[in-house]
């Protein structure tokens, strides 16, 4: 009780805007004033600004940067993605602790966040580090029953969450790199690494993580030029436990409508309204030999669809190409 109750009085606060009155925290948790009084004190010591005035209660002092457990359970509205929240001041990485929990048999919907990674992974097996206080890193853990072919698509819909995600906490225009690179004019804002546990053909769990560059930073040279901050995009904080929360919910509506389709039909105009490249030349660059052509979006099961010369379309596989646009990054 005691650690919900602090999320459920924050969710309160914020919801209120004014103050809120000893009396009615402890009707409404049916506990003591001093009960009350203890999880404010505790709240406090987290770095909220709750301010106590006689006779008239709490109020809490809005600091849009306050990132942890009370503060994501607080604003959590989704009914299963991000059930339980479990932060974490610093993980090696956010993939490899949701595959732990979920090996010890951790629900769906369980939520990993850390406020720094030290191992955290790309593609290729590239790592890099971050400072503490500075950007969004959370791995959500699903259970699905659906066929392993499948699988591949959860990608697209967590890239589509994250995108329309960061739309909303900021304005910042997201669009989607295909499959799952989040970039911002151009340059990159958000890496993805989904991973499952498969026996047979039956999957025990799909983890899937992302990492979005959210506070001021200095990046490592080598990507200097390709990667940007949503301070650098937007010109201002943005709240890290809002971006995660507008993320799960975007989430939790497309993965509903991506398993009653059993594919990707009801979400394929709204990724590709999304996709950088949509008409646009880009480059695929196919084991079995490069070839240029238009990006004209997705189709029902993810594959991006390149119109080529002599107007005929390729369905391009994520898992075996990589796709270029013919200038820059993207």
């Amino acid at each position: 009780m005691g650690e919900s109750m602090k999320s459920e009085i924050l969710t309160l606060l914020r919801e209120r805007g004014d103050y809120v009155s000893g009396q009615e925290l402890c009707e409404r948790f049916n506990v003591s004033r001093t009960a009350v009084w203890k999880a404010v004190g505790q709240l406090k010591k987290e770095g909220y600004r709750i301010e106590a005035v006689q006779n008239r209660g709490y109020l809490l002092a809005e600091d849009r940067d306050i990132f942890g457990q009370y503060e994501l359970e607080s604003r959590m509205t989704t009914k299963w993605a991000g059930h339980p929240v479990k932060f974490y001041d610093t993980l090696g990485s956010t993939n490899l602790q949701a595959k732990m929990e979920a090996e010890n048999g951790a629900a769906e919907g369980t939520l990993i966040v850390a406020d720094m990674q030290t191992a955290g992974r790309g593609r290729r097996g590239r790592t890099w580090s971050s400072p503490a206080g500075t950007n969004a890193y959370f791995t959500l853990v699903l259970k699905p029953g659906f066929a392993v072919e499948m699988s591949s698509m959860v990608t697209l819909v967590m890239g589509l969450a994250v995108a329309e995600g960061i739309r909303k906490a900021c304005g910042a225009k997201a669009e989607i790199k295909w499959p799952n690179d989040i970039v911002i004019s151009g340059k990159k804002v958000c890496g993805m690494l989904a991973e499952m546990s498969v026996e047979r053909a039956y999957i025990h769990y799909i983890v899937m993580g992302a990492g979005i560059n959210v506070g001021k930073q200095d990046f490592p040279p080598e990507i200097a030029e390709t990667a940007t901050s949503l301070w650098e995009e937007c010109g201002r904080k943005v709240s890290r436990a809002e971006l995660i929360v507008n993320v799960m919910e975007v989430f939790e509506e497309c993965y509903a409508v991506f398993l009653r389709e059993g594919n990707l039909s009801g979400l394929a105009d709204r990724y590709s309204a999304l996709l950088v490249n949509k008409d646009r030349e880009v480059r695929v660059l196919d084991p079995k030999g490069e070839y240029r052509g238009i990006a004209r979006g997705i189709n029902d099961t993810g594959e991006l669809l390149v119109e080529l010369a002599d107007g005929t379309e390729a369905a391009v596989y994520a898992g075996e190409v990589s796709v270029r646009g013919i200038y820059g990054y993207v």
